[in-house]
């Protein structure tokens, strides 16, 4: 169901709210290029910073936007177990396809925490779950035998798994098996990781080059893996530049130069120095994006 190149899409602002019709803008200009599914609220979209209302919003809109002609993945996860059934419920409510849920950040659960946490999530849904591992985030790394654990339960169906460790990205598919949805969570590693088996990205930087994510998950997917290999390399620096700053700062700024969204954030996020700025602004103009 999540395969292929899904966007972390990033959640616009215009006067301190939700910008709709830029949200709504975005998503059109993914499912004509080709992405195969958004995933609203998620670290990209500045989810911690967005209340239910706000949260129920954006996945509103992506939901009535996609009319069903792609997934939408909404982001549903909490450091509160309770607080993550609730807007995963909400999200089933309003359509979502699929629910992914971040391991809980902050306060550190053991492996057997993460796994009663995921679980009881799970029990309370009929959605599918993708679990989200991003160590750099949340200071807990989800490990491999956690996830095969998770995997028996029928509908936790994959991972964005964002740990930078191959290694422990192959443990997982080797452990979970063919039917289990490894995700890229990395656009650095988006072809390395379909090169061991997995499945697709939920990506920051298809934001910007929608097209381009769907051709390397198309071709690697096709086993063309010449072509997916050619487009990776094609990609590094705009990948790179990405994460200059914390993300979502110059994906956001990036569409704003590119006239996409208002250059707005939600604080304590606040736009780039000077010289990351004019960085960006170098690498968008050798890719024609500026």
């Amino acid at each position: 169901m999540f395969e292929g190149s899904f966007v972390a899409i990033v959640t616009p602002f215009k006067n301190g709210k939700v910008d709709a019709k830029a949200l709504k803008g975005l998503i059109e200009f993914h499912i004509k290029n080709g992405t195969n599914g958004i995933v609203p609220c998620g670290t990209t979209g500045e989810s911690a910073t967005l209340d239910h209302r706000e949260h129920e919003e954006v996945i509103r809109i992506a939901v009535e936007t996609c009319e069903g002609r792609v997934p939408v993945l909404a982001g549903t996860g909490s450091n509160s177990t309770h607080e993550a059934i609730e807007l995963t419920l909400t999200a089933q409510k309003l359509g979502a396809d699929g629910a992914l849920l971040i391991t809980p950040y902050y306060n550190k659960p053991t492996q057997e925490g993460l796994y009663q946490h995921f679980a009881a999530v799970a029990k309370e849904t009929k959605l599918p779950i993708v679990l989200y591992n991003v160590p750099s985030r949340t200071s807990i790394n989800m490990l491999p035998a956690t996830v095969a654990r998770l995997s028996q339960i029928e509908n936790i169906i994959g991972i964005k798994e964002a740990s930078g460790n191959l290694v422990q990205v192959s443990e997982i598919i080797k452990s979970c098996g063919p039917a289990f949805e490894v995700i890229s969570g990395e656009d650095a590693l988006t072809w390395p990781i379909l090169a061991l088996g997995g499945k697709g990205v939920i990506s920051v930087t298809a934001n910007l080059v929608p097209d381009k994510f769907a051709q390397l998950c198309s071709a690697a997917l096709a086993g063309d893996m010449e072509t997916a290999r050619s487009v990776h390399y094609e990609l590094m620096k705009l990948n790179d530049i990405m994460f200059i700053e914390t993300n979502p700062i110059p994906v956001k700024t990036a569409l704003a130069i590119m006239g996409r969204i208002d250059n707005e954030f939600r604080a304590p996020l606040c736009a780039p120095s000077e010289n990351n700025l004019a960085a960006l602004q170098s690498v968008l103009k050798e890719y024609s994006l500026a």
